[in-house]
């Protein structure tokens, strides 16, 4: 099992940044994968970014890609997700998910997250 705990989020006007982490609870395999999801209300859970320790390759929605940048550091049980020119529409929960055995086809799919964080609210205002 793998505890995953996000922090970061807040509030922010348009425009402005913020920047997530989520620390896994034990060190994890090269395979695992850590993605951001996100909800807002009244919609469904989408996929913003992904890391692949493997090769350290990164993947994003296309709503954040230019915006968002995805990392990662100590010894794979952090990620983090900065996120810059942030816009109303990014309003959300944003969570924090681990897959231990990541296939790039999949790897944009809530499904196949076994591990997932509490949430962190991201709110943008005008």
């Amino acid at each position: 099992q793998v505890q995953l705990v996000e922090s970061g989020g807040g509030s922010v006007q348009v425009g402005g940044s913020l920047r997530l982490s989520c620390v896994a609870s034990r060190r994890t395999n090269s395979r695992f994968a850590m993605g951001w999801f996100r909800q807002a209300p009244g919609k469904e859970r989408e996929f913003v970014a992904a890391i692949r320790w493997s090769g350290g390759h990164t993947f994003y929605a296309d709503s954040v890609k230019g915006r968002f940048t995805i990392s990662g550091e100590n010894a794979k049980t952090t990620a983090y997700l900065q996120m810059d020119s942030l816009k109303l529409e990014d309003t959300a929960v944003y969570y924090c998910a681990g897959d231990p055995g990541s296939i790039l086809s999949t790897i944009r799919d809530p499904q196949y997250y076994d591990y997932w964080g509490q949430g962190t609210q991201v709110t943008v205002s005008s």
